[in-house]
């Protein structure tokens, strides 16, 4: 995937150039258009802030790193080298994506430092500030003979001037797999103690939003953020997660440099959906030839939709229902080569009771391919062993399509490592990836499209076991979790429930109405979309056309109304074809939708919407269509926990 260039890639070492350190102190660097802004001055350490439409969102906020062997760290001194201005204007084709092409369009400063009384001799620093956010840095140049350095600490700080609302998930330890609720508080009621995981939303004035995230992590370690102390108030500090072997945050040789501090910034929430800043911060992708990559819908044969046997006869039942819905894929769950996570488990090897030539005979037949589940554990012992790419050339015989790998749990140095190992020996063999027990994403899906989507969420298979997927979480997550990459939600459960009418069965009931349960495919953000329900519960169900029809990635995205928690309306376009998506929290929601984002022509609106009666079944659909243009205004009403889909379709 070759980036395009529309414009010209500026880097001219003019306009800021080295001079003494007494003579700068100060820089900064603003947007393309001037929304954002990044100051930095030097006293004994940088420092930075970062102002949005003339707001200081983040104020006078302390950089730095601290390597072991330092003597002792407050002694390290910084002293200015050089400024580089530049920037870059190009874009490039995102076919897995919500907006394809993706324009990547900003200006950068990067500033060179020596560095005293540090292991490290030199640190750079690059700021780079684009029209909807802003993102630094630190970068470890081979200044001579290459250094191996360790990281003890990151001292990079985040300082907010009033106290801010923020909606974060949080953690007691650095092992877990990244499904939290993202509860609404001040700031400064969190305990200092807990460990806030990223994306972390934070509004800081009526018309500032910002997403505090990372991107580019590559051989790191994961970021998280705590508030320093009791006393400090809004200042937040970085954390890392620690290497499992004691030994510090990172372990490295120059060069080297950290991932991206990112800050998403908008007026609305619903504008910082639509951003590309994540995947823009991350290099290109390193798959010359990505035709085998086909996004889509797969069905799943899990325990979620009830009690589902790992036979034949339950696999063909999937396989089928893929096939008649036109869905490309079915999943092949765990327990399919038998105990999984255990010294004698052989990956290559299905569980006696299936007859895999059969399953893949049959799968033909009804032009389905098939994913597999693999156990973390599992991977990583046949990856010690150097038989993983034997697996993955057997899996390549076999034709599978894709591995869903499962139960990471971790972000540290390592682990970060592992990913970029096992999705490139994927991509060699031309397997897609799904990962659940995973990390927030960071962009690694711009550089290895063939990762199409990952866990990282609480999502629907949480109504299985609990009462957490509240309609109130689900309203949350399109401005939190999916800020940062796609999320493997699963969605599609049809036994739909009010919240008061919903209870831990078996089979898994859902929170939330059928319009809502198919609004969910349009707003939640997944390339491959896993459908989540057995067979049985979609058969003769209102809403399977629409399901059938709504693609996985679009060409453009557009937010028409949202408030975090409380309603969301997505717009995207496949082609000339547009589908949206409208969700609504705890209350009912209405509103009068305009429909100019259309453009030129005539389209016929097919609403699948909430029953007008509030004593109606939350299973129940009212199904219109229409003629339409972009001149006309659809009247939309959303019971409480409730929804609306439509598809656009062009005439």
């Amino acid at each position: 995937m070759q980036a395009v260039l529309v414009g010209i890639l500026l880097a001219v070492a003019g306009g800021l150039t080295a001079r003494p350190s007494s003579a700068r102190a100060d820089w900064q660097v603003a947007s393309p258009n001037g929304n954002v802004t990044v100051h930095i001055r030097l006293a004994e350490s940088p420092y930075y802030s970062v102002e949005f439409r003339g707001q200081q969102v983040v104020t006078d906020s302390r950089l730095g790193l601290e390597f072991t062997g330092a003597t002792p760290p407050a002694s390290v001194r910084w002293k200015f080298l050089k400024a580089t201005e530049g920037g870059g204007d190009t874009t490039w084709p995102n076919p897995f994506g919500k907006n394809n092409p993706v324009r990547d369009h900003y200006k950068q400063l990067e500033l060179a430092f020596d560095v005293d009384g540090g292991p490290a001799r030199r640190i750079d620093l690059v700021f780079r500030a684009y029209d909807d956010g802003a993102a630094f840095r630190y970068r470890l140049p081979a200044d001579g003979p290459k250094q191996q350095l360790t990281l003890a600490k990151e001292e990079t700080e985040f300082h907010f001037a009033s106290d801010p609302t923020v909606w974060a998930s949080t953690y007691e330890g650095f092992k877990h797999p990244y499904e939290h609720e993202y509860p609404k508080a001040k700031l400064s009621s969190l305990y200092p103690s807990t460990l806030i995981g990223l994306p972390l939303l934070i509004q800081t004035s009526p018309t500032a939003f910002v997403a505090l995230a990372e991107a580019d992590l590559t051989n790191w370690a994961g970021l998280y953020v705590r508030r320093a102390s009791a006393k400090a108030g809004t200042l937040l500090a970085a954390q890392l997660s620690p290497r499992l072997d004691g030994s510090g945050l990172v372990k490295t040789e120059t060069p080297a440099q950290s991932p991206w501090r990112v800050f998403m910034l908008a007026s609305k929430p619903g504008d910082l959906i639509e951003s590309d800043l994540i995947v823009n911060l991350n290099p290109p992708s390193a798959i010359a030839d990505i035709s085998w990559i086909k996004p889509g819908k797969i069905a799943w044969d899990h325990w979620w939709s009830g009690d589902v046997k790992m036979d034949n006869e339950t696999e063909k039942r999937f396989i089928k229902f893929a096939g008649d819905m036109g869905f490309p894929y079915q999943l092949v769950d765990w327990q399919w080569y038998g105990e999984f996570n255990k010294p004698g488990a052989d990956i290559t090897k299905p569980a006696p009771q299936l007859n895999f030539p059969e399953l893949f005979r049959f799968a033909a037949e009804h032009h389905v391919r098939l994913w597999l589940w693999l156990h973390s554990g599992d991977v990583n012992r046949a990856l010690s062993a150097g038989t993983l790419d034997e697996a993955f050339t057997v899996y390549g015989k076999w034709g599978i399509a894709g591995v869903k790998i499962d139960f990471m749990e971790r972000d540290d140095q390592d682990m970060v490592n592992w990913y970029a190992t096992v999705v490139e020996m994927a991509a060699k063999h031309h397997l897609m990836l799904d990962l659940h027990g995973a990390y927030k994403p960071t962009g690694l899906r711009r550089t290895w499209p063939n990762l199409l989507t990952r866990e990282g969420v609480l999502g629907n298979e949480y109504n299985k076991f609990s009462g957490r997927v509240t309609p109130e979480h689900k309203l949350t997550l399109p401005f939190t979790r999916m800020l940062v990459g796609p999320m493997d939600y699963t969605p599609g459960g049809f036994l739909n429930r009010s919240p008061s009418e919903w209870k831990q069965a078996t089979p898994t009931e859902v929170m939330g109405s059928r319009a809502q349960e198919l609004a969910l495919f349009v707003v939640y953000e997944s390339p491959l979309t896993c459908v989540a329900d057995d067979p049985a519960h979609y058969e003769n169900q209102p809403g399977l056309d629409f399901l059938r029809v709504v693609p996985t990635v679009w060409d453009e995205t557009r937010v028409l109304d949202g408030a975090v928690g409380k309603h969301i309306v997505v717009a995207r376009r496949k082609g000339r074809d547009w589908f949206v998506g409208g969700m609504s929290g705890d209350n009912s929601f209405s509103l009068k939708l305009p429909l100019a984002f259309l453009g030129q022509g005539q389209f016929t609106a097919s609403i699948y919407s909430d029953s007008v009666d509030p004593n109606a079944s939350y299973e129940s659909l009212t199904i219109n269509k229409q003629n339409v243009s972009s001149q006309d205004t659809l009247a939309i009403t959303m019971r409480p926990a409730g929804g609306v889909a439509i598809h656009l379709q062009a005439q």
